[in-house]
């Protein structure tokens, strides 16, 4: 049986230990900054051994005498407590619900600072007081055993990052470092919040790490990984928000830990290389070197061919040739005398490509590499795609790498996505063996190929990836969709191997509405993906008003900042506007008609990342000028007028699914129009608490769900006010989140709308 453990913020966050100064009446995040936080967590079994060390510094000119607050989780199943300051143990004790909530709200009254709300209801350590001398720093080091929490096969360790609340300023350095030891197979390992490095010696430890600087993270820290014996193992994660709504799923599933000796399934692969005029120099160079990195990570018994393309086009070897020790250097030797010149014949490059695959009994894998647009042959854009399709009588999957800004991307996706592979993108100073070299690894052993899922007796719908990737070894599958129907299920995964078809079956449980929101982050993931799937569409058939309807409606409720939807942050648009909004849109999407360029390249890239992405928000993207892999002035070069202000408010708009940002409050009064302002960052006006997404309106937060006519008929509410505390001692942590802004807010808690304004009276 498949067991999931999850290690996250279920139910909420409450791990982060935190200062309270007790001479002086100031917000808790005005005392002290937090230098370094570092975890080393080592789960095993359902048991996790935590240390946490925290280094607080006082940033004033006066002696800062503090207490520290440990929230504990809500089932309090913490022992053997210890905490040191500066290498001396600290006395201090564990206090039950009850006191604590006298203690937290005590808080709150006396520091005017909201912020712990969402810890009433859970237990608390607290210490003595200890000095901390003007500019000096105390390290805080936790030790603690916690029995982890379990439901059926889902077993939850949490450590919460968000900090935002007791620190105004950056942490130095963020580290994270979890080991997994299981007596069963290890399966999956899947990080929803972060980018991580996961390493592994076998199948059944894995060490995961994570560092990082001069970050202010705003969501807890989550980890995945599934247990399950066999050759492979899937897993299912799942929300729904209510009764009577659909359900969400996140599936994992992964191959397990093959020996060094293990002989991998043979495949095909065929290499298409542009060596037109325009990939003279160092392009042609890498684009050598990437060929030979392939070459030099086939396996005995695959089947290869080089085509090489300008007007003409031409063959390694007239049939795939097997690799062996002597066809690789007849190959790098031929690879070696590959000349750019002449035009960009792609039409009959890859009809030549495909007509070399004659066997579906093994997987075919076509690398298609170009610089520039159709030159020769045929060269409109829907007829090259119809061709390629048509003539892939073999299902060969697809990988179009796009190299510059003078490529056709719309092309290269309808490529890609027409023959269930994938496209990117190689800006101008980036290495093309880099990526080819990177995106190749991934794919150098396939385990599973031609799959197939399915829910026994439960129908899911949306599912992304539409098309089902190969599975490869050291991979994973993250496949997301909607159910209907909760209850218990069986989980069927088939596929080929080799010529002979299998059927997987695990049993799975997908959730019904009281399960809680501990998994919340999976319908964020779906909805990122949603939106990938629909700007896909807009832009390779076109504009229609359901899917813009659609795309417009998503991005409000989920605060998911596209190019053409970033406007929803600007203070002057109406969130429920539904017709002016969608008009925006549709204005916007007309960039989509820019298929070369930079413009045309970075919207791609961009469009694919929502299309893949794994990263619970906000979580998932990078840098702006990560993202797309251009940065903002590269954007703008070559453009002039709404085609650069679009590029800056695209990648404005893309870095809305970062975990660490600035400080969107103080940021959110400075930039009130976002719309095409090129290097803007829209997120600012957006802040996402828990499921909820909030905008910046009028001087005030607002609840994306809220409409204008809820609004005007909300109850007003004086923060820390009596009714405010009854407002919070009325419910759990989970929507006490939610009254945690120190600005003015409107929020909609279960069907009751609140708007809360700042308290008359001043401390």
């Amino acid at each position: 049986m498949a067991a999931v453990v999850v290690l996250s913020g279920a139910g909420g966050a409450w791990g982060q230990g935190f200062i309270i100064e007790t001479r002086r009446t100031v917000p808790i995040q005005s005392s002290f900054e937090i230098r370094e936080v570092g975890v080393d967590a080592r789960v095993r079994n359902q048991a996790a051994e935590v240390q946490v060390s925290q280094t607080f510094h006082n940033p004033g000119s006066t002696q800062l005498e503090a207490e520290f607050f440990f929230p504990l989780p809500e089932d309090g199943a913490v022992q053997d407590f210890v905490l040191m300051v500066d290498g001396r143990e600290l006395t201090g004790r564990l206090m039950n619900k009850d006191e604590a909530r006298r203690i937290y709200e005590e808080i709150v009254r006396t520091k005017r600072d909201p912020a712990l709300l969402e810890y009433m209801g859970r237990g608390l350590y607290r210490t003595s007081v200890f000095p901390i001398p003007p500019g000096a720093d105390r390290k805080l080091t936790m030790k603690y055993t916690q029995l982890c929490k379990r439901d059926r096969d889902v077993i939850e360790f949490s450590y919460p990052l968000s900090t935002q609340k007791f620190t105004s300023k950056p942490i130095q350095r963020l580290s994270i470092r979890a080991s997994i030891e299981s007596k069963d197979s290890i399966k999956s390992v899947y990080c929803p919040s972060d980018d991580v490095r996961i390493d592994r010696s076998g199948d059944h430890e894995v060490r995961i790490s994570m560092e990082r600087t001069n970050v202010i993270p705003t969501s807890d820290f989550r980890m995945v990984y599934t247990l399950a014996e066999g050759a492979i193992g899937a897993s299912v994660v799942s929300y729904r928000p209510s009764a009577g709504d659909d359900g969400y799923f996140l599936l994992l599933a992964s191959p397990e830990v093959k020996a060094p000796d293990a002989k991998p399934l043979p495949k095909t692969v065929i290499f298409v290389l542009d060596r037109s005029g325009s990939m003279a120099g160092k392009k042609i160079e890498q684009a050598r070197r990437a060929l030979k990195s392939v070459l030099n990570n086939l396996r005995d018994d695959d089947l290869f061919n080089i085509v090489v393309y300008d007007n003409a086009v031409e063959t390694f070897r007239p049939e795939l040739e097997r690799f062996t020790s002597r066809t690789r250097e007849e190959a790098e030797r031929y690879v070696d005398n590959i000349r750019e010149g002449g035009g960009t014949n792609i039409d009959e490059a890859l009809t030549s490509a495909l007509g070399l695959i004659r066997d579906h009994s093994r997987p075919n894998y076509l690398l298609f590499l170009t610089d520039g647009l159709p030159t020769a042959g045929e060269v409109r854009e829907l007829s090259i795609a119809d061709h390629c399709r048509k003539n892939n009588t073999q299902k060969a999957r697809i990988f179009s790498f796009g190299v510059g800004f003078d490529v056709n991307a719309r092309l290269l996706d309808r490529l890609s996505a027409g023959n269930s592979g994938t496209s990117e993108y190689v800006r101008p100073d980036e290495d093309i063996e880099t990526h080819v070299a990177r995106f190749y690894s991934k794919m150098s052993s396939p385990v599973l190929t031609d799959l197939r899922i399915e829910f026994a007796g439960t129908d899911v719908n949306r599912t992304y990836p539409r098309d089902l990737p190969d599975l490869f070894e050291g991979g994973q599958i993250v496949w997301v969709g909607r159910y209907r129907q909760p209850g218990r299920t069986t989980l069927k995964v088939t596929g080929r191997i080799a010529d002979e078809s299998r059927t997987f079956e695990f049993p799975a449980e997908l959730a019904d509405s009281d399960r809680g929101g501990g998994h919340n982050f999976v319908e964020r993931i779906w909805a990122v993906r949603r939106i990938g799937y629909l700007i896909d569409q807009i832009d390779l058939s076109g504009q229609n008003k359901e899917l813009v309807d659609e795309l417009v409606s998503l991005s409000t409720k989920y605060g998911i900042m596209t190019p053409y939807t970033s406007f929803l942050a600007d203070e002057r648009v109406q969130l429920h506007a539904m017709s002016q909004n969608v008009d925006r849109a549709r204005l916007s999407l007309g960039s989509l008609s820019e298929f070369s360029g930079a413009s045309g390249v970075a919207q791609r890239g961009a469009k694919s990342l929502y299309m893949r992405e794994e990263r619970a928000a906000g979580a998932s993207f990078a840098e702006p000028n990560q993202i797309t892999g251009f940065s903002a002035d590269a954007a703008k070069s070559g453009q002039t007028g709404q085609s650069a202000g679009m590029m800056g408010g695209m990648m404005g708009g893309m870095a809305g699914g970062r975990s660490f940002r600035r400080n969107p409050a103080a940021e959110a009064k400075t930039t009130p129009g976002m719309m095409g302002m090129a290097g803007q960052n829209p997120e600012a006006a957006i802040r996402r608490v828990g499921s909820k997404t909030f905008y910046y309106k009028d001087q005030r937060w607002v609840d994306a769900v809220v409409k204008p006519e809820e609004d005007a008929k909300a109850k007003l509410i004086r923060q820390f006010s009596d009714e405010f505390f009854a407002l919070a001692r009325s419910q759990g942590a989970e929507l006490n989140q939610y009254l945690t802004f120190t600005e003015p807010v409107t929020v909609k808690l279960d069907s009751a709308v609140y708007r809360i304004e700042p308290a008359e009276d001043k401390p």
